[in-house]
């Protein structure tokens, strides 16, 4: 009789994050984590096609749940928008800083970043343009502009206080 498995699928996420963030990218092998599971390395495969398919899962994990993070903060005062967006996406980047930091990962999906950059920049303008409501030009080209400033100056850990302003006045003109 097959053995009945529960929570597969979360423990094998749970673990390669915990292998990750104790021994890198370049360490953390598909069998390394079927192994903490105590899985055969099949089952692994039975769930995600890669390793590279298990980081990205958790992680959009995390992203979505961030998202939705910003959408409950959603406000129609944009200094309190800017605030609250920008403790959501620090807190996804902190939560996931001991992967953007490592240059193996970085190596490895150096190949996808452009597109996946674009794609996180246009879901991050798409909240952003309820803010942009009152500025005068192209609204859709200044959600995206503040979305790519927002990205940047998040992950470079500049305060909150310091871009606050910066945005106020670009959607003021």
């Amino acid at each position: 009789m097959p053995k009945i498995l529960e929570n597969v699928r979360e423990q094998l996420l749970e673990e390669a994050k915990r292998q990750i963030q104790e021994n890198g990218y370049s360490k953390t092998t598909i069998r390394s984590v079927a192994g903490a599971c105590k899985l055969g390395v099949g089952t692994v495969y039975n769930y995600f096609e890669s390793k590279d398919m298990l980081i990205a899962t958790f992680m959009l994990e995390d992203w979505l749940l961030c998202l939705g993070e910003i959408q409950k903060g959603a406000t129609e005062d944009p200094e309190q928008f800017i605030a609250h967006f920008y403790e959501a996406l620090k807190g996804f980047i902190q939560k996931h800083e001991y992967l953007f930091q490592d240059s193996d990962a970085a190596k490895a999906f150096a190949g996808a970043f452009s597109v996946r950059h674009k794609q996180l920049r246009d879901q991050i303008a798409k909240l952003l343009a309820s803010i942009c409501t009152n500025a005068k030009g192209d609204r859709e080209f200044l959600a995206e502009f503040i979305a790519e400033a927002m990205l940047t100056w998040t992950v470079a850990g500049r305060p909150v206080e310091d871009i606050t302003p910066l945005i106020l006045k670009l959607l003021r003109e």
